[in-house]
C-alpha cells in the first residue's frame, strides 16, 4: 500500500469535537439527558464514520478502557498497561488469567458487528440462540433497548456484568446500525448505576453516554494527528515490508516486535520499532528495556 500524503488539520479536529453544550451537567429529567445523549451519538456517529480516524484502532483502545472500567467496578482495578502485558504475552494455549480474559472478552467484541452469531464468537461461553433471546429483550429507541438488554442479562446473572454490558454495547450498535459493536455504555457506567432498574437505569445510561463520547471524541482526534504523522512518514521507512508493518500499527493498540511477521527478523523488527520511536510515529508503551510493546 502506497500511503498518500496527510495532514492532520484543525478542522478535522474541529470536526471531530463534540460541541461543548452537551454535557451532562445538572439535568434533572430522563427527558433532558436522553435529549443529550441523542445529540452525543449523533455526533460519535460522524466520528465512528471520518476517514481521518483509525477505526479499528479506535475501537481497540476503547476495548482496553472498557476492560479497566468493568474490572473497577468489580472491584478489581487494573492498569492498562498490565492488561495489555497479559494478553500480548501469553503464551498459545495459556489462559491470560481472569483479567486478560476480560480484555480479550472486549478485543473480540469490537471486532464484529452486534449479531448474535458475531457475539457468540466474541462470548464463546454463552449459546447463540441465548445471546439471540438476550438481544431481543430491548424494544423500542436504542438507549432503551440496551439498557434493557443490560438489566434482564444482569437480573439472570448479577455476578457477571461484563457479559451484559457487552450485549448492551451490541444491542445499541445494532440499533444505530453501527458495523461494529463500540463500547459507549460501559465507559460510564459506575458500579453503583448497574444495580438500578427501569427508568433508572435508563436515566443513567443516557447520562453514561453524555460523559462518554467526549472522551471518545478526544481519543479519536488523538488517533487521528497521530495516524495522519505516521503515513507521513511511512514512505522513509526502507525495510522490506514495512508497509504490512504500519498497516497493523495502524490497526492494533499495542505491538511487540515480534508481532510484526512481514520483517525478516526479531532483530529488524526491533530496528523498525525503534526507528518509529525516533521518527515520533509511534510510543514504546511499557518504560521496560525487555518484553517492549509500541503504539501509536
Amino acid at each position: 500500500m502506497t500511503y498518500a500524503p496527510h495532514a492532520f488539520t484543525p478542522d478535522v479536529e474541529n470536526v471531530l469535537r463534540l460541541p461543548t453544550w452537551v454535557s451532562p451537567g445538572r439535568v434533572e429529567t430522563i427527558e433532558d439527558v436522553a435529549f443529550l445523549s441523542g445529540a452525543a451519538l449523533s455526533h460519535l456517529h460522524r466520528v465512528l464514520t471520518h476517514q481521518t480516524v483509525p477505526q479499528a484502532l479506535l475501537r481497540g483502545r476503547l476495548a482496553l478502557s472498557a476492560a479497566e472500567v468493568c474490572l473497577a467496578n468489580m472491584g478489581r482495578p487494573e492498569r492498562g498497561g498490565d492488561l495489555r502485558d497479559a494478553v500480548a504475552f501469553v503464551r498459545p494455549g495459556d489462559s491470560p488469567g481472569p483479567m486478560g480474559e476480560m480484555y480479550r472478552g472486549w478485543q473480540r467484541a469490537v471486532e464484529r458487528d452486534g449479531s448474535a452469531r458475531a457475539m457468540q464468537r466474541a462470548l464463546p461461553g454463552v449459546q447463540e440462540g441465548e445471546i439471540a433471546a438476550w438481544l431481543n429483550v430491548g424494544q423500542g429507541a436504542p438507549v432503551s433497548c440496551a439498557a434493557a438488554v443490560v438489566e434482564a442479562r444482569l437480573d439472570a446473572r448479577p455476578r457477571d456484568p461484563a457479559t451484559a454490558l457487552i450485549l448492551g454495547e451490541a444491542a445499541l450498535s445494532r440499533a444505530l446500525r453501527w458495523s461494529h459493536v463500540v463500547p459507549v455504555l460501559s465507559l460510564g457506567l459506575k458500579r453503583a448505576d448497574l444495580r438500578k432498574t427501569g427508568e433508572a437505569l435508563r436515566f443513567v445510561c443516557h447520562r453514561a453516554i453524555v460523559a462518554a463520547v467526549p472522551e471518545i471524541s478526544r481519543e479519536a482526534a488523538d488517533l487521528a494527528r497521530r495516524a495522519a504523522h505516521l503515513k507521513t512518514v511511512a514512505p522513509k521507512l526502507r525495510a522490506k515490508g514495512a508497509e504490512a508493518a504500519v498497516d497493523l500499527f495502524l490497526t492494533w493498540d499495542a505491538l511487540a516486535p515480534t508481532a510484526l511477521a512481514s520483517l525478516r527478523s526479531n532483530r529488524a523488527r526491533l530496528r523498525f520499532c525503534d526507528r518509529l520511536v525516533e521518527l515520533g510515529a509511534v510510543r514504546e508503551l511499557t518504560g521496560r528495556d525487555t518484553f517492549r510493546l509500541y503504539g501509536l
